[in-house]
């Protein structure tokens, strides 16, 4: 049943603008520690990060006249520095533009890439697939970083202040160091045992041999150096020069203490494979949800089509009236049949036939969305649908399992005061990345690589997501964009999390569009993540209340998750207001801010 949806939307914005908080930002000369505040009202823009720091750097840039590209790629390299497990310039990560003028949504894929001589096999010896943890921590793992070219890329085509202005409060925040909070610590407990494996990686980040100190002061003075050197030279000073030939010589060479044991395989990145990295201008996916504009990432990534899908599949449910326990089962089961045809159609396009538009068709959602039941759960895996010829209900054919994926990915939200929105979601893969820092320039190297198949899903379908020369690892970061019915801004958001990505963007977006909630709760609210699974993680919130057992009766099996995705988003207010939303908990919370509070 469709519905409209504009007075609803009018009435969310009153609701959140009241409930909602304000918070601005210090100005850039105040050397006091900024507050972490989840939710923000104001004018003059907008930004909504993990980090109270990086937050900052983008207001400052939007303070002295920067647009929200020109705020985005602050925050961004300032979350270099305060998050380095999560993102850097030795990751990659999907850029959304939405242009005020021209009312239109633009995309750049800076997905890492494989090496050249990468071939299916990039990860099997003696015709097995090498162990996974022995994969990640290594130069084997590294693909060509893209964060870097998709920085100049967003200024180039959108922006209006230089790299080396917008690089200036992240260098500032590397030089003179940040506060160490628990996240960071923990962050940094988890990987001690390999961080130790690589000299540079322990004197950088377990500074005198022990864990950084809650509260202390952590400086990275080298990578406060890379940026100095970016901001002269350009972004091309990573893809050719000494800057690149010392990233090609880690990853061939990863540099190993010898007395760990630790076997770190080599890489075969080139100084080819970084010249010769491009990133990609492409259009974003499109979906129409109830008459309104979700606009996402294309593949390389499958966060466009598969959360896309998900929605044309609840397209003619109206989840607004439905029971908590009937809006979790559809949503539930919309997720599995999704991440069904994910796991089948969706890999990089310059290597596979990916049929997007065909997986983004409401006629072949409406022949998937007929195997839901209200009264019974799908038998995961569910087996892929064929998009190019829809039969209604078909649960036929052999299922692609669901590939791991890291979920140490950071992601940020900004608009500024001429409307300009920008959704961005950038990563080095797993916390930490592969563990190796590059010697003297003060960031971690991906393993962004480890997010191909190591060798084919299932030996009776064809998996599009194996290794190729120069080929994209396939993503499902969702960095999204809502218009309205006059391509207008309603909300942005987006997800860390690894394949959770998918579910946290769908479940928070229908949480706030058809579920009524203010945003910065859509984003609290305790997630479920079903990826076509035999069982749906749950965070604690759900996994101990008693909605698990109304939906155990249908027939869903939960298993427990304490966190999943720590999401951000900005939504656009009456009256040239906007307001900024980050997590409440998790992740230690995040951090939204507005050039000038509203109250």
């Amino acid at each position: 049943m469709r519905r409209p949806v504009a007075r609803k939307l009018s009435v969310l914005a009153v609701s959140a603008a009241v409930v909602s908080v304000g918070a601005a930002a210090p100005p850039a000369a105040e050397k006091t520690a900024v507050e972490k505040v989840p939710v923000a009202v104001g004018y003059g823009g907008a930004v909504a990060s993990v980090d109270a720091d990086a937050s900052a750097a983008g207001i400052e840039v939007l303070r002295k006249g920067g647009n929200a590209v020109d705020a985005a790629v602050a925050t961004a390299a300032a979350l270099g520095v305060t998050e380095p497990y999560s993102a850097g310039v030795g990751g990659g990560g999907y850029f959304v533009y939405y242009d005020a003028k021209s009312r239109t949504v633009r995309t750049i894929d800076g997905r890492e890439t494989a090496p050249l001589s990468a071939d299916s096999g990039l990860f099997v010896e003696n015709g097995t697939a090498i162990p996974f943890a022995e994969a990640v921590s290594s130069g084997l793992s590294v693909g060509t970083p893209g964060t870097p070219a998709t920085w100049q890329q967003a200024l180039d085509k959108w922006g209006s202040r230089r790299l080396g202005t917008v690089l200036k409060p992240a260098e500032r925040l590397a030089r003179d160091g940040f506060t160490v909070d628990g996240t960071f610590r923990e962050q940094t407990a988890a990987n001690e045992t390999r961080f130790r494996y690589f000299p540079d990686t322990a004197k950088l980040f377990l500074p005198g041999g022990r864990l950084p100190v809650v509260g202390s002061t952590f400086k990275n003075p080298d990578l406060a150096r890379t940026y100095a050197e970016l901001a002269r030279k350009g972004v091309g000073a990573l893809y050719r020069g000494d800057l690149a030939d010392d990233i090609v010589d880690t990853v061939n060479h990863p540099p190993v203490d010898p007395g760990s044991g630790w076997k770190a395989r080599p890489g075969d990145l080139t100084a080819k494979d970084l010249a010769t990295y491009r990133t990609k201008s492409q259009a974003p996916t499109r979906t129409s949800y109830h008459g309104l504009g979700v606009y996402s990432m294309a593949p390389s990534s499958s966060g466009g089509t598969t959360v896309g899908e998900a929605l044309n599949i609840l397209e003619n449910t109206d989840l607004s009236k439905a029971s908590e326990v009937q809006y979790l089962h559809r949503y539930i089961e919309a997720s599995r049949i999704a991440f069904a045809d994910r796991g089948r159609w969706v890999g990089d396009p310059a290597f596979e036939d990916v049929p997007t538009k065909e997986l983004l068709s409401q006629r072949y959602a409406d022949s998937r969305e007929c195997l839901i039941k209200d009264d019974a759960v799908l038998t995961s895996p569910v087996a892929p649908g064929d998009p190019r010829n829809p039969a209604a209900c078909d649960a036929r054919g052999t299922a692609a399992p669901t590939t791991y994926e890291g979920d140490s990915t950071t992601h940020l939200t900004v608009a500024d005061k001429w409307g300009n929105v920008v959704s961005y979601t950038l990563t080095i893969e797993q916390t930490g990345g592969s563990g190796i820092t590059v010697p003297g320039r003060g960031f971690i190297l991906n393993n962004e690589l480890t997010d191909f198949s190591f060798t084919p899903a299932s030996p009776d379908v064809h998996d599009p997501n194996l290794p190729g020369p120069g080929k994209r690892p396939r993503s499902s970061m969702s960095p999204t964009i809502v218009l309205d019915r006059h391509d207008k801004p309603v909300v942005a958001l987006g997800s860390p999390g690894g394949a959770t990505i998918i579910t946290t963007v769908l479940q928070s977006l229908t949480g706030f569009l058809d579920r009524g909630l203010p945003l910065v709760d859509a984003i609290a609210a305790p997630r479920a993540s079903q990826r076509n699974q035999t069982t749906t993680e749950l965070e604690p919130g759900l996994y101990n209340s008693p909605l698990r057992a109304k939906l155990e009766a249908i027939g869903h099996g939960f298993r427990l998750n304490p966190e999943i995705g720590a999401a951000t988003g900005v939504q656009r207010l009456p009256n040239g207001k906007w307001l900024a939303a980050a997590e409440k908990v998790r992740r230690g919370g995040g951090s939204a801010m507005v050039v000038w509070s509203a109250s």
